[in-house]
């Protein structure tokens, strides 16, 4: 099992990322042993992540995702469903919500 996630750092932005251990990743970066971006920008919460059988839809998802504008990553987390912004561009049917 693979997920798609999305963490908040302190300056507001949000990171989008993908992992194997979701569990372990979120700790990574809350203890800034994570990516480059959320050692930088100082992660702090953990937000929303989706789920999917495989690597390679992950990594599509991941970089779909990093496309949006803040605004929409912002919905997202708030709730909207993936198919509002990516339908077309990824089978939204494949990923479900954690």
């Amino acid at each position: 099992m693979y997920y798609t996630y999305m963490m908040r750092c302190a300056d507001n932005s949000l990171y989008t990322g993908m992992t194997n251990n979701l569990e372990k990743r979120i700790n990574e970066h809350l203890s800034k042993h994570g990516a480059k971006y959320t050692k930088s920008h100082n992660a702090t919460k953990f937000e929303i992540a989706w789920k999917c059988k495989d690597k390679s839809l992950a990594c599509k998802l991941e970089y779909q995702i990093k496309t949006l504008t803040k605004l929409q990553k912002e919905k997202l987390v708030n709730g909207d469903k993936l198919s509002t912004y990516l339908s077309g561009k990824v089978d939204c049917r494949r990923y479900k919500k954690v």
